[in-house]
């Protein structure tokens, strides 16, 4: 590079540390107004302690060619102002480069043998580590929608479904691990009574899909409702009762499996109204496993496991 490609550069330099300092002005040198050569005259005393003449800025920096480069001392001048020590560090950097340049080009064929040979088996590491990354399991964090907290392991189902094979996963504080072996087809299907049901596609189209690492799951509000009146202590049996009755369908059906397999009970509403309105010790021992609504959101069927 000539001194003259040198002092060009130098002057881009000169135009970004300005911009620095004036970031709205966003154009060259060719724009550069009156206002901005003043900007630049008291940013470079302030920080060299030299001077600079708006007449020699319209001279040496504003042209876009220059047929000749400035005076040293100038030249030190925007270097400094640049970050340098000097016009001669701003030119040494390109001197060690033209050495090094002719130094390599000895060594190139060489090189890029030996780079060939080392390019191998790192790029061979690089696509195992990464086929081992794609295949460890994923965590995806399930959470109440409306709170925000997350999900009852007790309270949720959630399967995986790859080919037709169903697998359920363990859930642990609220998370489950799905795999993630490539761009194999694969769906989760949560099911709970008392979260809307939910299916999460993986992978569609056989393309490689990160899966979400969290699962918002909404609530069933008449539910969640049943599932506090089963496990709170009555304080006003007269509004649970009306309250029960609104969510409540007049045809409820609830099936209650009885302990080491001894059959089931049979309660219809009114029936499963009474035991809830007059809780006792046993009601909080039983679990809601499923839970059906009518076509008016009322719950029609409620089957139940005793613990």
């Amino acid at each position: 590079m000539t001194e003259l490609e040198k002092f060009q550069e130098l002057k881009q330099k000169v135009l970004l540390k300005y911009q620095e300092h004036h970031p709205f002005f966003q154009g060259t040198w060719k724009t550069f107004s009156s206002q901005d050569i003043q900007n630049l005259i008291g940013l470079i005393e302030e920080k060299c302690k030299q001077t600079i003449s708006e007449k020699w800025i319209y001279t040496h920096l504003k042209p876009e060619t220059n047929n000749k480069i400035p005076r040293k001392d100038m030249l030190n001048i925007l270097s400094e102002f640049v970050g340098l020590s000097g016009w001669d560090e701003f030119t040494f950097e390109e001197k060690i480069v033209q050495t090094i340049q002719g130094s390599q080009s000895e060594k190139s064929e060489i090189s890029k043998k030996w780079l060939l040979l080392l390019f191998i088996p790192l790029a061979l590491v690089v696509v195992f580590f990464s086929k081992k990354e794609e295949s460890k399991p994923k965590t995806i964090q399930l959470n109440n929608e409306y709170t925000n907290e997350k999900v009852n392991a007790e309270e949720v189902n959630v399967f995986e479904v790859k080919d037709s094979v169903k697998q359920e996963l363990e859930i642990k504080e609220g998370k489950v691990q799905v795999s993630n072996n490539g761009n194999e087809k694969s769906k989760l299907v949560i099911q709970s009574p008392f979260y809307e049901p939910k299916t999460i596609v993986i992978n569609p189209n056989g393309t490689t899909t990160e899966p979400p690492k969290r699962i918002d799951l909404k609530p069933d509000d008449y539910a969640m409702m049943l599932k506090a009146f089963m496990l709170s202590d009555i304080k006003d049996w007269q509004t649970r009762k009306e309250q029960l009755n609104k969510i409540l369908s007049d045809n409820l059906e609830v099936i209650v499996m009885l302990k080491d397999d001894l059959g089931a009970e049979y309660f219809n509403k009114s029936e499963f109204s009474q035991k809830l309105i007059v809780p006792t010790a046993s009601l909080k021992k039983m679990k809601i496993v499923e839970i059906k609504n009518d076509a008016t959101d009322k719950i029609q069927f409620i089957r139940i496991k005793q613990e």
